[in-house]
């Protein structure tokens, strides 16, 4: 039997909202009713909900996105906040076990966290993925949830980047390449 997690990636003022830092603007606030509505069934279904959410410190010289994008997630702002009604949603939330909020400083969630543990403890050998950016976070996610040996769900209507090309080749990745059922 599988045992399913949603993994809800960077869905954030900073990624989303039309004045975000590193917004992926439309096609990100066009998917806000999807991703909301997937993760109010996980959360009632008592499945694992993980909020997977970029965070960086102001002015991290070392950090290898600085030269890449501009600041963005940074700790202790508004852009980290969770866009529209996820935000609402997830603090309603917040006293469940079954939902679990976590920081991550690299494109991956799975990336220096404790996620798979978190996975593994509950016996989930099936992620499904919603979030920004698809052909960034998301396709970093999936490709480390596949080396993981995690079947693959992602959900079309509630992924989105600001790079149209990128999206579609991720979308494609994921169902040719790592094997991942798109919905």
């Amino acid at each position: 039997m599988n045992k399913r997690a949603l993994i809800n990636i960077d869905y954030t003022m900073d990624f989303v909202s039309p004045n975000g830092a590193l917004t992926c603007g439309e096609p990100g606030q066009k998917i806000e009713d999807e991703i909301v509505a997937i993760t109010r069934e996980f959360i009632n279904n008592k499945d694992f909900v993980v909020f997977a959410v970029d965070i960086h410190e102001r002015n991290d010289v070392y950090h290898p996105e600085t030269n890449l994008f501009p600041p963005h997630n940074i700790k202790g702002t508004e852009g980290r906040k969770l866009y529209g009604s996820l935000e609402k949603l997830q603090q309603s939330s917040i006293s469940l076990e079954h939902v679990y909020y976590m920081d991550k400083t690299r494109y991956s969630a799975f990336a220096g966290t404790d996620l798979e543990l978190k996975l593994r403890e509950r016996e989930i050998n099936e992620v499904h993925l919603v979030g920004v950016c698809t052909d960034i976070c998301v396709l970093h996610t999936a490709i480390d949830a596949y080396n993981k040996g995690f079947q693959i769900k992602i959900y079309k209507d509630a992924v989105a980047s600001f790079n149209a090309l990128g999206h579609e080749w991720a979308l494609g990745h994921f169902e040719h390449t790592l094997g991942a059922t798109i919905v």
